[in-house]
């Protein structure tokens, strides 16, 4: 009785399931992306209704000093890059001092944004300078107190490296920090053109 052929079954290796840190990190980003969309659009709109933007009794945005502090921030990506490198080579203490870093930065960027705010203010640009004040300090506001949470988070994160609280094989919570430390860039990268230099 001549024998079957075996067949040879292929394994599939399984797909390893999304972790709940990354998918709850796409959802706040969906969300933030979507909040912003809607302000940039609200400025666009006002800013193309107006006759004159800005306007001439108002006071000019410091481009030069907000052009050497979004350097600052874009900096801030480069130390935090390292510490996700860090990190996944189980170097603790490296990865602790390059959020550190990336805290420190982004902090200088809120003081210096604070001071040129401080300084609008005492010209007259407020936020009842009618449509061109409300509209910048809206839009600006809302992400400076994005940079803020993030580096409160930062913080919290850097504080956690160098306790030993990430390893090479568990370390969500610095990974999902700079995919949102990221998004706080790109937005400014969006933003900066947008609102001081067009």
């Amino acid at each position: 009785m001549p024998r079957r052929p075996v067949r040879e079954t292929l394994q599939v290796p399984e797909a390893r399931p999304m972790s709940n840190a990354r998918l709850a990190i796409l959802i706040v980003i969906a969300a933030e992306v979507m909040f912003f969309t809607g302000l940039v659009g609200a400025y666009i709109v006002f800013r193309l209704s107006a006759p004159t933007w800005p306007p001439s009794d108002l006071p000019r945005l410091p481009i030069g000093i907000t052009a050497a502090n979004t350097a600052v921030l874009f900096a801030s990506i480069f130390p935090m890059t390292r510490a996700l490198r860090a990190i996944r080579r189980d170097d603790r203490l490296g990865a602790a001092h390059h959020v550190l870093w990336t805290a420190v930065l982004g902090t200088v960027f809120l003081a210096v944004q604070g001071l040129e705010w401080t300084r609008l203010v005492a010209h007259g640009l407020t936020l009842s300078s009618g449509t061109y004040g409300s509209t910048f300090y809206v839009l600006i506001g809302c992400h400076g107190l994005h940079v803020l949470v993030a580096v409160v988070w930062l913080a919290v994160v850097a504080a956690l490296a160098r306790n030993g609280g990430f390893t090479a094989q568990r370390h969500a919570a610095l990974e999902t920090c700079a995919i949102y430390w990221y998004l706080v860039c790109g937005l400014w990268a969006f933003l900066f053109p947008l609102v001081y230099l067009a």
